[in-house]
Order: C-alpha cells, then sequence, then structure tokens
C-alpha cells in the first residue's frame, strides 16, 4: 500500500502541471462547497441573533388583541384580565425551561411627557418589577438601579436608556433631573443600557421597524407607581429567560398558557351572534397571551436559506463531476502511456489485483491532494466573501471532513475504469506496444 502512494506522489511529481490541470476541477468543486456551506452557517447564525437577540434566550409574552399588543387607552377590554398575582409568576419561574421570569406595564403612547418646557416624543413607558432589569438584559450604565425601598413605597422615581439621555438632555448628566409624566414629576436615578452590544443587521425600512420598535426610547418606573400616572393598575405583560435557546419556543407557549386562566372569556358575542362577521370581529376584539415565537421564525428563514442555498451546492458539485472525468482522462492516458510498464509487471508475477490496486491509489492521491488544496482554497474564498460583504463566515468541520472523503471518492469511482483497462491488458501484447 505505501509503495502504491509512493509511486502515486512520484508519477504525480513528474508531471506537475498535467496533475495540476487535473485535480482543477476538484479543487474549484471542493472550495465552492466549503465556501458556500460556511457562509450558509454563518448567515444561519446571523439570522438566530437577528431574531432571538443577543443570546440571553429571552422571550416576550405580550397581552394581545387580535394581531396587535394590547394598549391601554385605545383599545377596549381590559377590564377582562386581572393584574397578574404573584402566584402566576412563580408557577411560571417554577417551568423547566425558564431561568427567570419578570412582569412588566406599557405604554406605547403617553401624552403628557415633559421635561422642563420640552415635550418628550415617541418615548415608551415601562412598569417594571424588581426582577425586569436582569432578565431583559439591562445593565446601569450611570446613576442606580431601583432599591427595593423605591419598589415598594410610591417614590416616583424613574431609568431612562441611553435613548432618551441622548435626545432629551443634550449631554447634561440625567441623573437627578426631574421628567414629568402625566402631571407628576418623577425624579431620573440611573441611565440603563443593554447588557450585549448586539446590533440588528438593517437592510430594508422593514427591518428598521422591526427592530426599532422603540426607537424614540424607553423609561422605566416601578410598577408600583403606575396608578400614580393613570389612577388604575393596567394588564401587565411577560418576559422570561430560558435556560438554553432550544426551550425559548416551549417555555414562551407554556408561560403564556398560565398567563391566559387570568384572562376573563367574555363569551356574549358569540351567544348572541351567528354571522361570519360578527364571530371575525369577536375574534379580533378577543384578548390573550402570546409569546413570540422567534426561534421558529429563525428556523423558517434558516430552512428557506438552507434549501436556496443545497441549490448553488448541487450547483458547485458539477465541477466535481467535471473533475472526475478529468481523472478519468488523465488515467486513461497514463495507462496507455505505461503500456510496457504494465507488461513488464505481469510478466514478472504482478496479479491483476497488484496492477489494480496500485492505479486506483494513483487515482486517489490525485483526488485528495485535489480535496486538500481545495478545501484551504474554500476557506480563503470564505473568508475573503465574507469581509467584502461582511457577512460573518462559520467553518464547518463536518464539510471539510466529508469534502475529502468525497474527493477521494471521486478518484476511486472515476479511476476504476482505467484501473480495470490496466489490469486486464495481455503482458504479452503489452510488450510488444510502441
Amino acid at each position: 500500500m505505501f509503495e502504491n502512494v509512493r509511486l502515486s506522489l512520484q508519477g504525480i511529481l513528474s508531471h506537475k502541471i498535467r496533475s495540476f490541470l487535473t485535480m482543477l476541477g476538484i479543487i474549484i468543486g471542493i472550495a465552492a462547497i466549503i465556501a458556500i456551506v460556511s457562509i450558509i452557517e454563518g448567515t444561519k447564525e446571523t439570522i438566530k441573533k437577528n431574531l432571538i437577540g443577543a443570546g440571553n434566550n429571552t422571550v416576550q409574552i405580550r397581552l394581545m388583541q387580535g394581531d396587535y399588543a394590547y394598549e391601554p387607552g385605545y383599545m377596549q377590554g381590559g377590564e377582562n384580565v386581572r393584574v397578574i398575582a404573584d402566584s402566576y409568576k412563580d408557577r411560571i419561574k417554577a417551568l423547566d425551561e425558564v431561568e427567570r421570569c419578570t412582569l412588566y406595564r406599557q405604554r406605547e403612547y403617553v401624552d403628557n411627557f415633559y421635561y422642563k418646557n420640552k415635550s418628550l416624543q415617541g418615548i415608551t413607558l415601562l412598569g417594571i418589577d424588581a426582577d425586569y432589569l436582569e432578565t431583559a438584559g439591562l445593565d446601569v450604565a450611570q446613576g442606580v438601579a431601583f432599591s427595593e425601598k423605591q419598589h415598594k413605597e410610591f417614590t416616583k422615581v424613574a431609568l431612562i436608556d441611553e435613548n432618551v439621555a441622548r435626545s432629551t438632555f443634550d449631554g447634561e448628566d440625567p441623573v437627578g433631573k426631574i421628567i414629568d409624566i402625566s402631571g407628576e414629576p418623577f425624579t431620573v436615578v440611573g441611565v440603563v443600557t443593554k447588557r450585549s452590544g448586539f446590533e440588528p443587521t438593517i437592510n430594508s425600512v422593514e427591518d428598521y421597524y422591526t427592530y426599532n420598535k422603540t426607537s424614540g426610547g424607553q423609561v422605566l418606573i416601578p410598577t408600583e407607581d403606575w396608578s400614580i400616572c393613570f389612577q388604575y393598575d393596567e394588564p401587565q405583560h411577560c418576559i422570561i429567560q430560558a435556560k438554553n435557546t432550544d426551550s425559548m419556543t416551549t417555555a414562551g407557549k407554556k408561560a403564556a398558557d398560565i398567563l391566559n386562566e387570568n384572562v376573563r372569556v367574555n363569551t356574549a358575542s358569540s351567544e348572541t351572534e351567528d354571522s361570519a362577521e360578527a364571530a371575525a370581529e369577536f375574534a379580533m376584539m378577543k384578548l390573550e397571551y402570546k409569546s413570540e415565537s422567534l426561534l421558529e421564525q429563525a428556523k423558517a428563514l434558516q430552512d428557506l436559506s438552507q434549501s436556496t442555498n443545497k441549490m448553488l451546492i448541487w450547483i458547485a458539485s458539477i465541477s466535481l463531476l467535471v473533475g472526475g472525468i478529468g481523472v478519468m482522462n488523465i488515467m486513461l492516458v497514463s495507462v496507455t502511456e505505461r503500456t510496457r510498464e504494465i507488461g513488464l509487471k505481469k510478466a514478472l508475477g504482478a496479479r491483476k489485483r497488484t496492477i489494480l490496486s496500485q492505479f486506483l491509489t494513483e487515482a486517489s492521491v490525485l483526488t485528495s491532494i485535489g480535496g486538500l488544496i481545495g478545501v484551504l482554497t474554500g476557506i480563503g474564498l470564505a473568508s475573503i466573501i465574507a469581509n467584502l460583504l461582511e457577512t460573518p463566515v462559520a467553518i464547518s468541520g463536518k464539510a471539510v471532513a466529508i469534502s475529502v472523503a468525497f474527493s477521494i471518492v471521486v478518484g476511486i469511482v472515476f479511476g476504476l475504469l482505467p484501473s480495470i483497462k490496466a489490469s486486464n491488458l495481455n503482458p504479452i501484447d503489452a510488450l510488444r506496444y510502441e
């Protein structure tokens, strides 16, 4: 075996240009496949990160009315949703898939929001509990977080995010400043920022609005202070942190089921109206908690991306077929050139199996070298494409191993016919060959 490999390398090195041209189809095919697979893996991670976030495995469970998040003051039916008791939160935290849980209130549109004489527009107001910052992945960049006392004693304090700090205070230190929320003064005690530096990829207007739902910024107050601003407690939303990415969807659905036990079902409309239009209108008005199926969205986009790129892999594989035909052609030429050598070996007692093994080994070594060069070329090509397109790249060890193995198989399959031809040569005719 080792002698066959040595002879194969000797034959390849004695015809360097011919051998390289023979390997070229294999090199191009393997390089294309490695590059495509690497870009696919990187793209899948980007899709996952853009949809799921910075890897903190959080899932939002929002109170929805039809296809829209319930907005107090603009939508009806909030009286059917009771305030979520701590017992519900404890049940969610006890789920096997859940690491943390927080309840919060939210208003996208707040009237009478001021700093001094400046009206604050497009700001989302959140009423948060003590677990919100940790669960949502927020850190306090300036000032301090709410204390336990501030959560309980209606002290009218607020946290703001970096967007509000930048757009409202014009470089001033916001800590200690007073903002007016619905006629009530709140003291800013800190500025919060996202724990991760994750930035989603924005490629279109739709992407901008998807990832910038709160582009005006956020102001956070203790949830206990909510009734100070709005005179009554409003329905809450929920954020959970799953123990791992794969359990996000399951955790979100289980938490939503628990929260929906707290929603009173109004069946009056369905009992008094029989028309399809009335039923559709009732469905649109129905309040229920729904979890974001971000992991399912990510998987759907990844599957779409993967199915599209599988076609590219098949196209790239055509060059491997071309390369295999080139190997077969050059091996047939080699058999013709070495006819007298084959005849001499047979005359000295070499068996058909020995001749077959020698030529198969030579074809396999030729394609294996081409495969290794193709892998290195593919890795370099993937890195270049990633830098040019500013996309991540993830080299797949599995793809590398399969590519090298496939190149050896190509050598065996396409080297089989020339090897059989060589082993079947008549030694007398071979020795007389000119």
